[in-house]
């Protein structure tokens, strides 16, 4: 009996071992919860210490019995560390864990991040930042964050920093697991009924699922022409007051015309609010119930202002805003001069998750101001609608008649007719992404790359605060790399960017030079990069973002500007130089309205700035196509080819993020001004933005990047038929390369032909009697 108890003893702990040892397979952290001490842990640049309460015993741990906490930092990079060389698989998505808080130093919050250290094996050091959290000396808060390392370092180091100096960071837990891919989403669907189908239908079927309209097209906004003075259910926020004026447009604003067509006139009423002692006082209404989740909502509004108490500053900015559950949400922004006549306001916006108060309102114009709106429409757009009738814009725009004339047929073809299949093997639109230098380092991601896209541009590579970190430290070798295998696979680059106009992307160096130091350096950062790649890339961003910074135009004087764009082309006359800047295609930022971009193009060439380009960012939001339409219509009459540089959609469901990437696509394709799209990447952990990829970290195609393939298919002609008594044969396909086969008696023949932009017919000769 005693025997028997000894061995049931025995292989419990033998299976507690086993789970244990299991656990930490699962796990790459060693003792991720201090139960072994200090163990496999030390301070990086402070001291680590293990503590089982502090402060009297108000902190304690929140799970186990201890914590660990990096103290006597001097830095905000110190922390606690280990490191985990040898533990981790490369391409394999990992999830970083923790549970911190903060405690000194009269902190009552601070920034807590987890970073990696990577040794590369050329010895280059690198720098990861997995996530960050608000910490708090008040209670545990969680840490959470995933990376992936495409390479094979030789070591790498997972630490915890971010507070300033003398604040100590408090760690209960931190682990690092295998993040296992989520099942996605399910496509979103509005409301559905089952239709009961009459007897004799029942043979064949016992039922079908119907669709309801999600409402596409009506307005959700009660009392958008306000009448016979009623303002309700208009409410006020603050203080002002509303009434109800007459002499407002009794048209719709022209986008939202362009996505609902023909409308019934307006009355000519709007809402007029005075009294104003706040920006962010006017009239709101509560439309919760009205919102379905998914949906992507268009806001259009005549806006017009006038002189109250004050006369305020000129121009003013008007908001249609909506507080979802507190939160603001930005519907859509614009300038508008006091004394103007009505000007046309659009936005848009969709909801991801279930709100319980959604509230639309009004704001923006300086106390004193009087605000007046008309039209107000908030409706869903349905894009299928929307991409039809882009599609047949789209034949007018990038396809071509092709007539294939053949000669040296047999006689016998009225027996045996040759047959013709054409093929498409390659767009001539270009359709590129951005890349980083690790990216290259995974196979996996190259053979996607090299596979689906014919254009480039690198993240950071580029940029001079990488090529250049430390005055006179030059670094190029991450730029060649990745130049290197865009040539090798016969892949155009865009060059991103010389400069960046924003003061807080400027390297502190740079930014601590007196005014002739900094233009020499100028000059000498042109000459470094267009010399030592003249001719190799296709276009550059030259001064990037100039409608939101003015860090080298306020030191250098407004002339400098046109001077950069002057030397770069002096330098590679080669390559087209670009303005680029963002939230100018979707109605968010007053500061980059299409017009204000117009403006800023016109004023660089005025002082003979050579523009070669314009480039939209597109890093947007529940994109609305007559928006985007709208937007591209105003900077085509420029005159330049417009490029959408910096492409990228985000939306936690995939096939939602599927549906606002196809609508950019084809805008951007149907639209005679726009010569190529960039994307901002496509892979999981290699993007700028959240819920944005393609293919996710370990290698699978998602649901948006099927789509994004399904359009890449569709943007491939093929035709199929025979040749007809007059030697022809004739179809209408999209600009780029074709591989013909044709079927004859005596054989098959193999050409290839390229089509290329023409308003004329493209006819080839194809002769056949060398058979």
């Amino acid at each position: 009996m005693e025997k028997n108890t000894k061995v049931t003893l025995a292989n419990d702990a033998e299976d507690d071992k086993q789970h244990h040892t299991n656990k930490e397979q699962d796990s790459i952290i060693l003792n991720p919860n201090f139960e072994d001490g200090l163990n496999n842990w030390n301070g990086r640049g402070c001291k680590a210490v293990l503590h089982e309460s502090m402060d009297g015993g108000k902190i304690v741990p929140l799970s186990g019995h201890v914590f660990a906490a990096a103290t006597e930092r001097k830095a905000a990079w110190n922390g606690i560390q280990q490191e985990i060389s040898g533990r981790f698989q490369r391409k394999r998505v990992y999830e970083v864990t923790s549970v911190v808080r903060i405690f000194g130093n009269n902190a009552t919050s601070a920034t807590v991040q987890a970073t990696l250290w990577v040794l590369n094996a050329n010895q280059r050091e690198q720098y990861i930042a997995i996530a960050n959290v608000q910490a708090s000396n008040k209670d545990w808060v969680e840490l959470k964050g995933k990376f992936l390392i495409h390479g094979s370092p030789s070591r790498i180091i997972l630490y915890l920093e971010g507070p300033p100096p003398g604040t100590d960071i408090l760690v209960n837990t931190l682990d690092v697991k295998h993040a296992r891919r989520n099942r996605p989403s399910p496509p979103p669907f509005y409301e559905v009924c089952a239709l009961t189908i009459n007897n004799a239908l029942k043979l064949a079927i016992a039922r079908f699922v119907v669709w309801i309209n999600p409402g596409f097209g009506i307005n959700i906004v009660e009392s958008s022409e306000v009448r016979d003075g009623e303002t309700q259910p208009w409410f006020t926020l603050g203080n002002c007051k509303l009434s109800v004026g007459q002499g407002a447009p009794r048209t719709l604003p022209p986008m939202a015309r362009e996505t609902l067509g023909s409308h019934k006139p307006l009355g000519g009423s709007y809402i007029l609010v005075t009294n104003r002692s706040q920006t962010w006082m006017g009239p709101a209404q509560m439309i919760t119930d009205k919102i379905k989740l998914f949906l992507t909502y268009q806001i259009s509004a005549w806006v017009k202002l006038s002189v109250g108490a004050s006369s305020g500053i000129n121009p003013q900015n008007v908001n249609i805003a909506l507080s979802v559950d507190n939160q603001w949400v930005n519907g859509g922004q614009v300038e508008v001069s006091v004394g103007e006549t009505w000007h046309e306001l659009g936005g848009s916006f969709r909801l991801e998750k279930q709100p319980q108060n959604v509230m639309v309102y009004v704001q923006g114009p300086a106390a004193g101001i009087d605000l007046m709106i008309a039209g107000l429409q908030i409706f869903p757009v349905d894009r299928r609608e929307r991409i039809r009738c882009l599609k047949k814009q789209v034949d007018e725009v990038r396809k071509r008649d092709i007539i294939l004339k053949f000669s040296g047929l047999d006689e016998s073809c009225d027996l045996f007719p040759y047959i013709v299949k054409v093929k498409q093997t390659h767009n001539s639109f270009p359709v590129g992404t951005c890349i980083n230098r690790t990216d290259i380092d995974n196979e996996d991601f190259v053979d996607f790359f090299i596979k689906n896209f014919n254009w480039a541009v690198f993240g950071n590579e580029l940029k001079w605060y990488w090529t250049e970190a430390e005055r006179g430290k030059l670094n190029y070798q991450d730029a060649d790399d990745m130049l290197d295998l865009c040539i090798g696979n016969n892949i155009n680059v865009r060059g991103h960017c010389i400069f960046w106009e924003v003061e807080s992307t400027v390297q502190p160096w740079v930014r601590q030079l007196n005014k002739t130091e900094l233009m020499n350096a100028v000059q000498k950062r042109l000459t470094d990069i267009l010399t030592r790649y003249k001719g190799k890339f296709k276009h550059y961003d030259v001064n990037n973002e100039m409608l939101h910074g003015s860090f080298y135009q306020d030191r250098l004087g407004k002339g400098v500007r046109a001077l950069m764009f002057n030397i770069a082309h002096k330098l590679d006359p080669s390559a087209l130089l670009f303005v680029n800047d963002y939230h100018v295609e979707d109605g968010d930022d007053t500061r980059s309205s299409p017009e204000k971009y117009s403006r800023l193009v016109l004023e660089l060439e005025a002082q003979g700035a050579p523009i070669g380009g314009i480039g939209i960012q597109g890093h947007i939001d529940s994109p609305v196509g007559a928006i985007v339409c709208s937007a591209l219509d105003n900077l085509s009459v420029l005159g330049h080819p417009i490029w959408f540089t910096e492409l990228d959609v985000s939306s936690r469901n995939e096939f939602v993020r599927g549906e606002d990437l196809e609508v950019m696509l084809w805008e951007a394709f149907a639209h005679p001004a726009v010569e190529g799209i960039m994307l901002w990447g496509f892979w999981e952990l290699s993007m700028s933005r959240e819920n944005s990829n393609l293919v996710e970290g370990e290698g699978e195609v998602n649901e948006a990047g099927k789509r994004f393939l399904d359009v890449k298919q569709e943007w491939l002609s093929h035709a199929y038929g025979i040749i007809s008594d007059e030697s022809e044969f004739i179809f209408r396909g999209y600009h780029g390369t074709y591989a013909v086969e044709v079927c004859t008696p005596a054989g098959i023949v193999l050409k290839t032909f390229v089509v290329e932009k023409g308003e004329s017919p493209l006819v080839l000769s194809i002769d056949l009697s060398y058979l």
